[in-house]
């Protein structure tokens, strides 16, 4: 039998990146409305944008009851920094000028209010993710990737239509449960973080998981990783800082690429 064994954490290494800290609010805030402004581009980058679907949200450090969001109806890759509005618990725009979606307030306050440890929640209409959703079926451990959310997912079952009632996001929040994500049955993903960037990275690699499942079954059967192994892998590559570390590269990617983000 092979030995069970655990690997080193690249982000434990010399001169690694590392989760930032800030010695005032002004620079934290300006902190998460960079990286959520970036997760939109990368999303718009990937075809997670589909019309005026989908949103990013991140708690305001200051009033962690109010959540950055970016606007309703506006593209993924022309969302700055000084687009993103900023939305009270009530649903109403306090900072900004554009309109707040009102199926990302019904799902996001919910979630936020139900997970005090979350800063982000990310959702889209993606491709893949909302092909698998209809299958309403939990990922299998198929892949290293997908072992990310080994025991770490969700399936919210009870699809009504668009999310415009509190109460269903709040049914969506009690699904998520303690988990990173949620399958929203014929719906899409939805996926959180104690950072924007690791929110943004679950969505990302969830979907990237979702389309690996689906190509694997169309070409045969899949044989999936033991349990044993998934749970190691799960704690190699499932952890919030392996989240946050893995978005640094993206980001790195769309600051000098789409440097404009920034205004």
């Amino acid at each position: 039998m092979a030995k069970l064994y655990m690997t080193e954490n690249p982000i434990q290494k010399p001169n690694s990146p590392q989760i930032p800290t800030f010695t005032s609010i002004t620079e934290e805030r300006l902190h998460r409305q960079q990286r959520l402004a970036a997760a939109l581009r990368l999303f718009s980058r990937f075809g997670f944008d589909e019309g005026v679907a989908g949103h990013i949200t991140a708690r305001d450090p200051e009033n962690p009851e109010h959540f950055w969001v970016n606007p309703f109806g506006m593209h993924f890759g022309l969302v700055r920094v000084s687009d993103l509005i900023l939305v009270n618990q009530q649903g109403d725009v306090i900072y900004g000028n554009r309109p707040v979606n009102r199926a990302a307030f019904a799902i996001h306050s919910q979630v936020h209010a139900a997970r005090p440890d979350v800063v982000a929640a990310a959702h889209a209409h993606s491709i893949y993710g909302k092909s698998w959703s209809s299958l309403g079926r939990l990922l299998d451990p198929l892949t290293q990737d997908a072992c990310s959310f080994y025991e770490d997912h969700s399936i919210f079952m009870d699809y009504t239509g668009v999310v415009l009632d509190p109460e269903e996001g709040k049914r969506i929040a009690e699904t998520l449960g303690k988990n990173k994500a949620v399958i929203l049955k014929n719906h899409g993903l939805l996926t959180v973080g104690k950072t924007i960037d690791e929110a943004a990275w679950w969505f990302i690699t969830m979907e990237r998981s979702c389309q690996a499942q689906l190509l694997a079954e169309a070409a045969g059967i899949p044989s999936p990783i033991k349990p044993e192994y998934a749970k190691i892998a799960y704690s190699q590559v499932g952890s919030p800082e392996m989240g946050w570390f893995s978005f640094q590269s993206l980001y790195e990617m769309i600051v000098r690429r789409e440097p404009d983000f920034l205004e």
